[in-house]
């Protein structure tokens, strides 16, 4: 740390001078506003979509209503139904046609998302994605349109369109109107395994069940909103998808021994469930904690049986987006009412075959319960009676009322006893919160999955962070933290937030972790907990069932904060730029007090502080060894004169009459400045990431007193590159930390300190082995292994399914 002096009376020249200056060098050098507005970026505020970021006055949406029967046909894993779709049109065009989502059909044979698939191209592929790649060349999915017809029953033209229908209308609707046609259909159903879809069947070779886990299962009506018209892109399964909101009843037909899981309410429990699982769920509605609806003990039994008669689930469900279900005698279910706002209780329900326990007995109702509670207080109160996770080996995926969430125990081998990580039981946790508040972002708060993927993986994993934080304490959660995401943001691969869903990479890093972790930083470190949640809150409640775009999200911020976030969604959500300020340099200083009294002697001081010569040091230790070889004035004194008893230290009656002089002309406050005699230090401070951020400085004195002092970030508005900051102290600061808490994702922590500090890290030592040929003498001497080699219990599970 540099040590110099200042005098105080320069300071209010330099403030004044720095601001012209800095612009006009930066203009030489191609300066670019960082905090240039974003309205130019976004879509002008129409009547639909104010400048503030709410619903217009005239904002509008369509409306889709269904009525479907659907047959499940264990035996040929394959399902036929039949929808009567009624469209509301309350847009205000008039429609010729209307577009149907055949979401499965990327699952067909030569279809453009099995073509589009690519290698790696180094003559490498795992079993899974071989696998997979032989079973698209004998790929008999999809969902087949079997009929397409009007409420008379009368056939209306369709065109297939890739993984869209195309649905011409006898009439054309005009705006208000109202069509209802019935479209039937067939499908397949893959095996999740081999193709790694969102849906499909899980096989238990054990005991020869499937676990049917249904999703994309019928035709879907596209999307059809005032900034986009028709949604229209074909499915790649890559991202996700955007949808209508409207009613359902479904009516699902299954072996009479399945339990049905699915989106809505249960209509027909008296015809489907035992009068015992009746009142074990009514019991449930008021429980403190889950209620075993249907027991491991009956579902083991069930799995044994497997009855040849069916029975039909009928479902109803208000206001959602889109319809799922699980269909297995394998399931054991549990339920336990809670209490989401006073006089309004919900249903969370799991249900899970017996490979899950104890691990989903234990933990998958609670954490339902818990995203409840922690997601309600951050956007609005669950609106729907029931919610529901089920375990199967979809990773996890969301629908309205429902998710489908992986994660089980590990069985022995030898033993059969069951165990788990802590990884494993974390990992479960937290997939249940985030597949449940899925529930809120995007089912309940629409947005264009399949275009701004960011819209609802980045704000769930938001509120998926915040749930796992107040789950225990030390909660090892993955998304969130800021220095979690230092990695990617150093990543030569790294692209915005605000790109196309199709167009992404690492999309966990991209449209979940990056985004969490800059709103986590915003409501942190940029704006505080109290702005941030009231906005995002206002945000949620502004776009409750209906379709919100990334304009909306950003300008509801803004207006509900108060506080200007232009620079913050450029740097963040539009730029690739990274974090990382650096403190370059500090320099001490102590205020200049101009007094010769004070100034000379602190000047002899700092001289005599110096290093010695080492010619001069030498020549004394010679001289001490020899004293013929002393100074010449030493030997000889009558050299000296008044010089060799004062040197250029010396305070003088000029320099006293001065310093009089000076102090005469000084006003009261001017006087008092020069005699505070405090500590001031000047830091040179550089982004060298790019990406402007507020700039956190940590002073540490030598007593061990820590300060902090928050520079905003409109610190980067004329100088985006460097900017040097004077700080006074009373005590003498020995150290200066930038961002000490690791809170604003710094990409290189190494150039925070002044003074620098040495990284701790661990050195790993190694024998090197010399490399050898293959022993082909030894190799052929070597006993050649059977099956008949193999104990019981020590056969490697040789066809255990890989996924790549």
């Amino acid at each position: 740390m540099q040590l110099s002096r200042i005098f105080v009376l320069a300071l209010s020249l330099t403030a004044t001078l720095a601001q012209p200056e800095f612009a006009s060098a930066q203009d030489r050098r191609g300066w670019q506003d960082k905090f240039r507005q974003l309205d130019e970026d976004w879509p002008t505020a129409t009547d639909t979509r104010t400048a503030s970021g709410a619903p217009g006055r005239a904002y509008w949406q369509q409306r889709v209503d269904y009525d479907i029967k659907v047959a499940l046909d264990e035996a040929k894993r394959a399902i036929s139904g039949r929808a009567v779709i009624t469209y509301t049109n309350n847009s205000p065009e008039t429609l010729k046609y209307l577009w149907l989502n055949l979401d499965q059909n990327q699952l067909a044979k030569n279809s453009d998302p099995v073509n589009a698939r690519i290698s790696d191209g180094d003559a490498k592929e795992t079993y899974g994605a071989m696998r997979r790649t032989f079973a698209y060349e004998e790929s008999t999915l999809g969902l087949m349109v079997t009929a397409v017809t009007d409420e008379s029953g009368k056939p209306l033209p369709f065109t297939l369109v890739k993984t869209l229908v195309r649905i011409d209308l006898p009439t054309p609707l005009a705006p208000g109107g109202k069509t209802a046609f019935a479209v039937a259909w067939t499908a397949d159903i893959p095996e999740i395994t081999v193709h790694g879809t969102r849906g499909g069947y899980e096989h238990f070779e054990d005991d020869k069940n499937d676990l049917f886990q249904m999703s994309q299962w019928y035709p879907r009506l596209a999307a059809y909103s005032d900034s986009d018209g028709w949604h229209l892109r074909t499915f790649f399964a890559n991202s996700e998808f955007t949808l209508e909101f409207g009613d359902f009843t479904v009516e699902i037909t299954v072996p009479s021994d399945h339990i049905v899981a699915a989106t809505g309410e249960l209509r027909n429990a008296e015809t489907v469930l035992t009068a015992e699982q009746r009142a074990r769920l009514e019991r449930a509605r008021s429980a403190k904690k889950p209620v075993i609806v249907v027991s491991q003990e009956e579902a083991t039994k069930a799995e044994a049986a497997k009855a040849k008669d069916t029975k039909s689930w009928i479902f109803h469900a208000e206001n959602v987006r889109d319809f799922a279900w699980a269909s297995s005698r394998k399931l054991i279910w549990d339920a336990q009412g809670h209490e989401v706002e006073p006089g309004r209780t919900v249903l969370a329900m799991s249900f899970y075959p017996k490979e899950g326990n104890p691990l989903w007995q234990q933990y998958s109702t609670a954490a339902l319960i818990h995203s409840l509670d922690v997601y309600g207080r951050f956007t609005f109160a669950y609106p729907y009676p029931v919610i529901i996770s089920v375990n199967g080996n979809v990773g996890g995926m969301e629908y309205p009322m429902l998710a489908f969430n992986s994660g089980r125990p590990d069985k022995d081998k030898k033993t059969g006893k069951l165990t788990y990580s802590s990884a494993t039981k974390y990992g479960l946790i937290s997939v249940i919160i985030h597949e449940a508040g899925h529930n809120w972002f995007p089912m309940i708060v629409n947005s264009d999955e399949r275009r701004w993927t960011w819209m609802d993986e980045g704000l769930n994993t938001f509120l998926q962070f915040q749930a796992e934080r107040l789950w225990e304490e030390g909660y090892p959660a993955r998304r969130g933290e800021p220095k979690d995401i230092v990695d990617y943001m150093k990543s030569e691969r790294r692209r915005p937030i605000m790109t196309d869903g199709e167009s992404l990479e690492n999309v966990g890093a991209n449209a979940y972790a990056l985004p969490a972790t800059a709103l986590n930083i915003l409501r942190e470190t940029i704006i505080g907990r109290e702005l941030f949640d009231f906005a995002f809150k206002e945000y949620a409640t502004r776009w409750k069932f209906k379709r919100a775009n990334p304009a909306d999200f950003f300008r509801t911020m803004e207006d509900a904060s108060g506080v200007d976030l232009d620079w913050f969604w450029r740097g963040w959500f539009y730029g690739t730029e990274r974090v990382d300020i650096a403190l370059n340099g500090v320099t001490e200083y102590a205020i200049d007090t101009k007094n010769p009294e004070v100034e000379q002697p602190l000047a002899r001081r700092r001289d005599g502080d110096e290093p010695q010569s080492l010619t001069e040091e030498r020549n004394l230790e010679e001289a001490r060894r020899d004293p013929s070889l002393r100074m010449r004035v030493d030997r000889q004194p009558d050299l000296k004169d008044f010089y060799n008893e004062n040197d250029r230290f010396t305070v003088s009656n000029a320099d006293r009459n001065k310093y009089n002089a000076l102090i005469k002309d000084l006003k009261p406050w001017e006087k008092e400045l020069l005699g505070r005699g405090e500590y001031a230090y000047m830091l040179d401070i550089a982004n060298i990431g790019g990406l402007p951020m507020p700039v956190i400085v940590e002073s540490t004195t030598a007593d061990g007193d820590r300060d902090v002092i928050r520079i905003p970030p409109e610190v980067w508005r004329q100088d985006p590159g460097k900017f040097s900051k004077l700080i006074v102290s009373k005590e003498k600061i020995v150290s200066f930390a930038i961002d000490p808490r690791r809170e604003t994702a710094d990409a290189d922590t190494e150039n925070n300190f002044w003074p620098r500090r040495i990284e701790p890290s661990r050195l790993e030592l190694f024998k090197q082995e010399r490399p050898t040929g293959r022993n082909l003498m030894k190799d052929m001497d070597e006993k050649l292994k059977t099956s008949d080699d193999k104990k019981d219990g020590d056969k490697k599970d040789d066809d255990k399914d890989e996924t790549d």
